[in-house]
């Protein structure tokens, strides 16, 4: 009967920690909440031209611009340790009456080394045909690492820049009005994903004058940005949870094999000693 209630407590105990991990997964906020009818929070409505002048979004908003075809246009998003995010950007051509050939757009995306990074998957670079309305572009990032080694160009913490631009335009084309949207989603990848260190500080434009201002001063450049919570910094994960979900499991286990490998008490027939 004590084994029967060893057995009983810890499997109340493991199913308490599972508990706390399905309540810490399902509190995790959507990055891509929003208010609005449409799903997406309204955002700015410009675009930078360069990298200093990039315009700040945070994930889940809409960011719209007017623009001639031949610019370049920049907006820089903030992402933490953990996210994948998605940057999907929508490009409302002129009335194909006025325009002389197919076009050819792209969606780059830079960290905050400016570091051009890869796309898992998506459409990054799209034509689009002389009598299309608009065109779709798409690109994944890599899970963002809390850390990585000096020689790795794995994504890190801090601010990532989209620029949308065309590539391929007939020449009669350059300075036809476009209306370019570009919104940025984001999934946590959780503790599958977590590995040890973190940065001492995001990579963010300015961040070292910022931290020599001191925590009082509200100088900050325009294009930084952080997350609505804050940077994590990779101090906490799931997998804390996970892991100690397995210690209770394993000890469990430990108290079941001993209880079957102990034996029953003494024989029968077998007088007691003394």
């Amino acid at each position: 009967m004590r084994t029967v209630r060893i057995l009983t407590a810890a499997a109340l105990a493991a199913g308490g920690v599972l508990g706390m991990a399905g309540a810490a997964l399902a509190d995790t906020p959507s990055a891509s909440a929003s208010a609005s009818p449409g799903g997406k929070a309204s955002g700015p409505t410009e675009a930078g031209t360069a990298f200093r002048t990039a315009t700040a979004i945070r994930p889940g908003q809409r960011a719209t611009a007017e623009a001639s075809t031949g610019d370049y246009l920049y907006w820089v998003v903030p992402l933490d340790s953990g996210q994948r995010a998605t940057l999907k950007a929508t490009v409302k051509l002129p009335p194909a009456a006025n325009r002389h050939s197919a076009s050819t757009w792209q969606l780059d995306v830079y960290d905050g080394l400016r570091r051009r990074q890869a796309c898992t998957y998506g459409t990054q670079q799209a034509a689009a045909a002389k009598e299309a309305a608009s065109v779709e572009l798409s690109c994944t990032l890599r899970t963002v690492r809390p850390g990585a080694e000096p020689w790795a160009n794995d994504p890190l913490p801090g601010s990532y820049y989209v620029r949308l631009t065309v590539v391929g335009v007939a020449e009669e084309d350059l300075g036809l009005p476009v209306r370019a949207e570009v919104e940025a989603s984001t999934r946590d990848t959780g503790g599958a994903f977590a590995v040890d260190g973190a940065l001492a500080k995001p990579l963010v434009p300015g961040i070292g004058k910022t931290a020599q201002a001191g925590s009082g001063s509200s100088a900050q450049p325009a294009a930084v940005g952080e997350p609505a919570d804050g940077w994590s910094g990779g101090r906490w994960s799931d997998r804390w949870i996970w892991t100690a979900a397995g210690g209770v499991l394993g000890a469990l286990a430990g108290i079941f094999g001993y209880s079957l490998t102990r034996g029953r008490g003494r024989p029968a027939g077998v007088p007691p000693r003394g």
